[in-house]
């Protein structure tokens, strides 16, 4: 019965948070869009010089302090206001991965070196993902994205007020990806209320060659939030779970989620969704091996 308990309990308060500050950052995002022109947004992320468009996507991400599933909203607004998509994609890997809460629990639980090694690997490989998906041409398997009215469309309806608009926005953008945000919550729920720690650590313990991929592939169903997942890092630690598995696991599930992939699928077609998957996995196993032989 404990076990059920905690998934109920566990689902309905996850679900109730993240429906709420989904809804909250896109009335935000459409609020931003209605007061800033989007030449502005798009000048966040396109500068003359490329290299700073992307340490911008890179910084914009770091101090967004936002679980993935609430990054979603803002990739959306950013997508529909036409910023760069190479930077953009930039963001969408930081923004999570970067999550200040992130760093600072890696700093108290592993200490400050893991914690530094952490956010370097991260912003180096958000880079070169959003360069390398830049240079492939990744950018025609994004999906029609709106979030809000059209200029024109706004100019017609002078007479509501922003504030309502900014709601009509943020409950469009939500209501068809409601079925998707439940199955999301819903298997990480579960797995987060069912799945025993040993498990974990008797497959991605010690020093098994297997235990860095085969972390960074729990990670993605497992992990609900950092607050949820780090404790859990820390006792995996406790039982001689790696350094390398900790950061592979602590990558794959803050930056893939199920509930942020399940999300990304109404953003991004298969091709690139199924590029979204690679590329956190890569980073998570590449990062984890670096990590289990340097610190």
């Amino acid at each position: 019965m404990n076990g059920w308990t905690d998934f109920i309990i566990t689902f309905v308060t996850l679900f109730l948070e993240l429906a709420v500050l989904f809804i909250f950052i896109s009335f935000l995002i459409s609020l931003l869009q209605q007061n800033i022109s989007e030449d502005k947004i798009k000048r966040m992320l396109d500068r003359p010089n490329k290299f700073i468009s992307y340490l911008y996507g890179v910084g914009l991400g770091a101090i967004s302090p936002f679980c993935s599933c609430s990054t979603i909203p803002i990739l959306a607004g950013l997508l529909s206001s036409g910023a760069p998509f190479g930077p953009t994609m930039t963001f969408l890997i930081a923004s999570p991965l970067l999550n200040p809460v992130i760093i600072i629990l890696i700093g108290t639980l592993m200490g400050w070196n893991a914690a530094l090694f952490y956010t370097v690997i991260v912003a180096i490989f958000a880079i070169l993902i959003g360069v390398v998906w830049m240079t492939l041409g990744l950018a025609d398997f994004v999906k029609e994205v709106r979030v809000r009215k059209s200029k024109t469309e706004t100019e017609h309806n002078t007479e509501q007020p922003k504030w309502r608009v900014a709601l009509q926005d943020a409950w469009g953008f939500f209501y068809p990806v409601l079925p998707f945000l439940v199955i999301g919550v819903l298997i990480g729920s579960f797995i987060h209320g069912f799945l025993p720690e040993e498990i974990i650590v008797r497959f991605a313990g010690g020093d098994q060659p297997w235990a860095i991929p085969v972390a960074s592939i729990i990670g993605i169903p497992m992990y609900i939030r950092a607050e949820a997942i780090l404790p859990i890092a820390d006792a995996l630690v406790s039982k001689g779970m790696g350094i390398g598995s900790i950061i592979a696991l602590v990558i794959g599930g803050a930056g893939a989620s199920i509930p942020e992939v399940v999300l990304l699928s109404k953003l991004f077609k298969r091709r690139l969704v199924i590029a979204f998957l690679i590329s956190i996995l890569s980073v998570a196993i590449i990062a984890g091996f670096i990590a289990q032989s340097i610190l």
